[in-house]
């Protein structure tokens, strides 16, 4: 590992760089030539919105993943998360929007998005490295029926790409830093109208648990009911939130 260390880091600043400055194909093709393997498999190649974007729903595995299904797309995405950091903004190749975890909030700067164009959204609320799915937030099922579930997994030989302590930011740039870091994005077919909450009066939940088990049984994951708190508790013994507000002092 510290033989690789070295070349690990300039490769991933490498494969960073020419993912956020050169276009689609050129980034792909250096990609792979330094040994990233991209795989994509589509079930629905055609799925358009008239009315205004789709809704991506992803599995989530690293900070990466609308990145790559941007890439496999060959289009501009919008990505919505709930921990982003300042360096992660910067050197994202698409758009990011912060969330707030309040859910009305949350709710509107998603359909504002929606409304300019295509969306993606990891409904864990956070990466999992394990063949698990935690459970799904239902907010997203609220917002659309133009619904594509979108299977993602990842394979590493050396450096994992997510964290539960330490800086989130680094994870992609240790996700690069593998030889042969691989990424898998199949993207399923069209959510059918009877299955939303607009064509099929379906709850949100039932459409959240229904799209989580299709992503499990594609990918072979165990679906789970641990949401992304329980996850930090048991790996971090936080609730994996950071306090941004600035330090108070105290006198004495």
């Amino acid at each position: 590992m510290f033989l690789w260390l070295p070349i690990g880091i300039f490769l991933a600043f490498f494969r960073l760089f020419v993912g956020i400055l050169l276009p689609y194909k050129i980034a792909l093709l250096l990609g792979t030539m330094s040994g990233v393997r991209d795989r994509a498999e589509t079930e629905d190649p055609k799925t358009r919105n008239r009315g205004g974007g789709v809704l991506y729903v992803c599995t989530h595995r690293t900070l990466l993943d609308p990145v790559f299904l941007s890439t496999c797309l060959q289009k501009p995405l919008t990505a919505v998360t709930y921990s982003l950091s300042k360096m992660s903004e910067v050197i994202a190749p698409i758009r990011t929007v912060r969330l707030t975890r309040e859910r009305e909030r949350d709710g509107e700067t998603m359909q504002r998005m929606l409304a300019e164009g295509d969306l993606v959204v990891c409904p864990e609320g956070t990466t999992c490295r394990e063949p698990y799915l935690l459970r799904f937030s239902s907010l997203f099922a609220e917002l659309s029926d133009e619904i594509v579930p979108v299977a993602v997994n990842t394979t590493v030989g050396m450096f994992y790409g997510t964290t539960a302590s330490g800086l989130k930011c680094l994870d992609p740039i240790f996700f690069l830093m593998n030889p042969r870091p691989r990424y898998s994005v199949r993207i399923l077919e069209k959510l059918p109208a009877a299955m939303t909450c607009g064509g099929g009066g379906k709850s949100s939940l039932e459409v959240a648990n229904y799209i989580q088990r299709q992503l499990g049984g594609v990918l072979g994951f165990e679906c789970t009911s641990l949401t992304r708190r329980d996850k930090y508790l048991m790996l971090a013994g936080n609730e994996g939130i950071v306090d941004s507000s600035p330090p108070t002092s105290t006198k004495h």
